[in-house]
């Protein structure tokens, strides 16, 4: 037990030891690179938050606004594909009023894919986290929830597999 309490200390200590390695201006994401503490407002209404994610599962956090249309062409993108993003969570995230993202949900028929959450940052949190500057912007972790790596605008399902395979 007491190992087991070192071995916590210890990974702590690096963790953040490595991330003040960084300049102090350095994006929240960069300093402290696994899946954020963020809670959403969902389509039911519900809070999603980082704990209710599954466990040992590559995650895709992609903030959007369901009026953007280069997050609209991402998202058919990732439709074609969604054979091949089955087996990663993805968390979609819009700070767009919530009707608008349900509106979203339900013409898109988010429902019918299980692996799927969309929700509302009520508290525009993420984009201060990530700097996000444009949309529609991604975050890539792996199943241990360490930051793989971002991008921002459109970005070709491809690439993001490519990347999900180099953790796997």
């Amino acid at each position: 037990m007491k190992n087991r309490l070192l071995l916590l200390i210890l990974a702590f200590t690096v963790k953040l030891a490595s991330a003040q390695t960084l300049p102090p201006d350095s994006p929240s994401y960069k300093r402290f690179p696994s899946i954020p503490p963020f809670t959403i407002l969902q389509t039911d209404s519900t809070n999603l938050t980082k704990e209710n994610l599954k466990h040992h599962q590559p995650t895709l956090i992609m903030y959007f606004s369901p009026d953007c249309d280069h997050c609209k062409h991402q998202w058919a993108e990732m439709e074609k594909k969604m054979k091949e993003l089955k087996k990663y969570q993805i968390v979609m995230v819009t700070y767009q009023p919530f009707n608008e993202m349900v509106d979203f949900y339900n013409e898109h028929k988010i429902a019918d894919h299980p692996n799927i959450k969309m929700g509302r940052d009520t508290k525009f949190f993420l984009p201060p986290f990530f700097k996000i500057k444009s949309l529609p912007f991604q975050a890539l972790y792996d199943k241990k929830g360490e930051l793989i790596t971002t991008f921002e605008g459109n970005v070709g399902v491809d690439k993001v597999l490519a990347a999900f395979a180099q953790k796997d």
